[in-house]
């Protein structure tokens, strides 16, 4: 994340919505015996709190709830809308954790807002994937076709490696993850590129012959990577690697029980499993 991309974020005004709202206003319908069995059943627990981006971070700790209470934990979830404020209520100790974002972006932050957040544990990864616009194979490319990419440094550059992958172009020795479309060094089909912001990549994919996406916006778009994806970034790229979603704490708290607890768990056959069934190949266990 550059510095320009982070100083435009934090410049926007910033909404949090809460994931896990209260309870029913209808008292009416409530038994009162029940519910202080599980005030206290609750109150045995002890809390984590984490803050997390909707999809497909809050959806995973959800299926995580059960397994950690079973450890004597009581997940708290929180959703947050922007990438800037789950950083601070974290540094600021409101919150024990977040799972949003990837290392890279964390040592960005780190070192922008003067933070001290530590990776605790790495936990999925989103692949990229070169899917149908106008076109539904990279053999029927065409001199002059267009394709759209995110604009950003960070997933502009794992898009150009992927399409770089896939023989469409080639990239100077040494640009890897900070790669632009300046790094081009050949271009044999004089590919075109239109570069959006990562969100509103999937929007034009009516008027462009391939877009690349993040496996959460290909979801959102309504592509099944597993079927719709014309190529994704393997388990094993560098860039699956290094853009691992992990769980971030202030640090000195990664080796807090409550926090091992909350990575072993998410790491879990039981929550593996879930990721595998739910997500169709946009979001991959660790």
């Amino acid at each position: 994340m550059t510095k320009k991309i982070l100083a435009a974020i934090l410049g926007t005004t910033l909404t949090l919505a809460a994931l896990t709202g209260c309870g029913s206003s209808n008292t009416e319908a409530t038994d009162s015996s029940n519910a202080e069995e599980t005030t206290a059943s609750s109150e045995d627990l002890t809390p984590i709190t984490v803050a997390a981006s909707a999809t497909p971070h809050a959806e995973i700790l959800e299926q995580a709830k059960p397994l950690l209470a079973d450890k004597g934990y009581d997940l708290q979830v929180t959703v947050f809308d922007d990438y800037v404020q789950p950083n601070l209520v974290v540094e600021s100790g409101e919150f024990d954790a977040n799972y949003f974002q990837h290392v890279p972006y964390l040592d960005s932050f780190n070192e922008e807002q003067g933070t001290h957040l530590v990776d605790a544990g790495g936990i999925h990864y989103e692949p990229f994937g070169i899917y149908p616009g106008q076109k539904t194979s990279l053999d029927d490319i065409a001199d002059g076709d267009t394709i759209a990419v995110p604009n950003d440094t960070t997933n502009e550059a794992r898009a150009l490696l992927l399409l770089q992958d896939n023989g469409l172009l080639t990239l100077k020795d040494g640009a890897g993850l900070t790669a632009t479309v300046n790094d081009i060094t050949e271009n044999p089909h004089n590919i075109k590129f239109e570069e959006l912001e990562a969100a509103q990549v999937a929007r034009v994919k009516e008027e462009v012959a391939f877009v690349v996406l993040n496996g959460n916006y290909a979801l959102e778009a309504g592509f099944s990577v597993a079927k719709d994806a014309i190529a994704f970034e393997a388990a094993d790229s560098e860039a699956a690697k290094t853009y691992v979603n992990i769980i971030a704490v202030a640090e000195g708290n990664e080796n807090n029980d409550g926090i091992k607890a909350l990575v072993e768990v998410l790491k879990s056959d039981e929550i593996k499993s879930y990721i595998e069934k739910t997500y169709d190949g946009a979001v991959v266990p660790f």
